[in-house]
């Protein structure tokens, strides 16, 4: 981890509330880093609801292929994380180190291994000891409490600077409800279907379906348009757990994903994952200044997606926002590269509400010295009108400075 908070990190973070039914511990157990937490056990009631969507690498870690197969089952007593070593690409004994780590952790909470999550995140290709473990878990289980999400926020870090955390708390039926969600993620950050590591917890009634549903749903927009580098990893995570502990306080229990009464728990739901999401864009390796990417007037949606993601990816359109550049020019690079329809005669650009760039040349009114003292601004918003149609969409980004190569330079030293 680095020592200094990014600079774009929240200035306020929330009061977590408790949960009911779930109970939380964090435990150094020397997985690979020294001094610090970096094992997190979640300890849930019985019949609560799990769902999960992950990485669609080709590459998946053996936690990954864990929690696919048994999320049929539909419900959780445990959740362990563990961050410094990610138990990817290491074969046999990477699916032995998840059944030991599951067993154990069953044991600790009694219950069936089935009912184990498992996530872990760090280096790739390194053997993960699970018998380190033993005795830290049932520890854990013993001393689990309900509340202390920055703790465990804090636990799964690897190279984040800051803890992510976010909350909503929103009426179902008679009862409030609370959502609480908690992230990790700072580079190899471009999910797909899934997150880099993050979990969900509510005490809304809701089944194992229609919570797999919302949860699909709601990635799209949310960690599905966020990038930090283009890479996908190989251990992409992002598990919701529902306790239904407020159906004793009068919530009603949900059994499909369109049920109206969920109306404004969708909405709580999806900005709790969308705050999380802005807060890994806001944590990008070395990032110096938080980008938001809007293509507007795009074929369809999904084309201006994949214009977005283009011009999002693009080390030069990076570089030049770390250089407070207004380079339009790198813009339109990247718009023409993505193999979406564009005229490049229509092609409109703006940084931070000036507009650069206007029907495929520069602007007429441009003014170097407005648009250069724009840049200099912690958050870049970047417009592209493309002029083709109604399509839009919007996607969070950094900028790319020297300090990603240093990070990634020597990351497994």
């Amino acid at each position: 981890m680095s020592s200094a908070v990014s600079p774009l990190a929240p200035k306020h973070v929330p009061d977590m509330p408790v949960i009911a039914g779930i109970r939380l511990a964090t435990a150094e157990a020397g997985i690979r880093y020294k001094n610090r937490t970096d094992v997190l056990l979640a300890v849930m009631d019985k019949g609560t609801a799990v769902a999960g969507v992950f990485t669609r690498s080709k590459c998946p870690s053996a936690p990954v292929e864990w929690c696919r197969a048994k999320l049929k089952g539909g419900k959780a007593r445990a959740l362990v994380v563990n961050s410094g070593n990610a138990n990817a690409f290491t074969g046999k004994t990477g699916r032995a180190s998840t059944a030991l780590t599951a067993k154990i952790a069953a044991k600790a909470v009694g219950c069936s291994e089935g009912e184990i999550f498992l996530a872990s995140t760090g280096v790739i290709g390194e053997p993960l000891d699970a018998t380190k473990f033993d005795g830290v878990l049932g520890r854990l289980a013993e001393t689990a409490e309900p509340g202390d999400y920055l703790a465990a926020a804090k636990a799964i870090m690897t190279t984040d600077t800051f803890p992510k955390v976010a909350t909503a708390t929103v009426k179902l039926g008679k009862a409030n409800v609370t959502i609480n969600g908690m992230a990790k993620g700072a580079g190899m950050i471009a999910p797909d279907m899934a997150t880099m590591l993050s979990f969900i917890f509510t005490d809304a009634p809701i089944a194992p379906a229609a919570l797999q549903a919302l949860l699909k749903s709601g990635v799209e927009d949310t960690f599905n348009a966020v990038t930090i580098d283009g890479d996908t990893s190989t251990s992409d995570t992002l598990l919701a757990f529902a306790t239904g502990a407020a159906a004793e306080h009068g919530a009603p229990k949900i059994s499909r994903a369109s049920d109206p009464r969920l109306k404004a728990f969708v909405k709580a739901f999806n900005q709790v994952l969308a705050n999380l999401a802005e807060q890994v864009a806001r944590d990008g390796e070395g990032a110096r200044k938080l980008v938001e990417i809007t293509v507007e007037g795009a074929k369809t949606k999904a084309s201006a997606r994949k214009i977005a993601m283009s011009i999002a990816n693009s080390p030069l359109v990076k570089t030049a926002i770390a250089g407070e550049d207004a380079n339009w020019g790198r813009v339109v690079m990247a718009v023409g590269k993505a193999g979406e329809p564009a005229d490049r005669d229509k092609l409109s650009i703006s940084f931070n509400g000036i507009r650069v760039a206007k029907s495929g040349a520069r602007d007429p009114d441009y003014d170097e010295a407005q648009v250069s003292e724009a840049m200099k601004a912690p958050e870049i918003a970047i417009k592209v009108s493309l002029g083709l149609g109604k399509g839009r969409d919007r996607v969070m980004t950094c900028d790319l400075t020297k300090e990603y190569v240093a990070i990634n330079g020597d990351y497994r030293s």
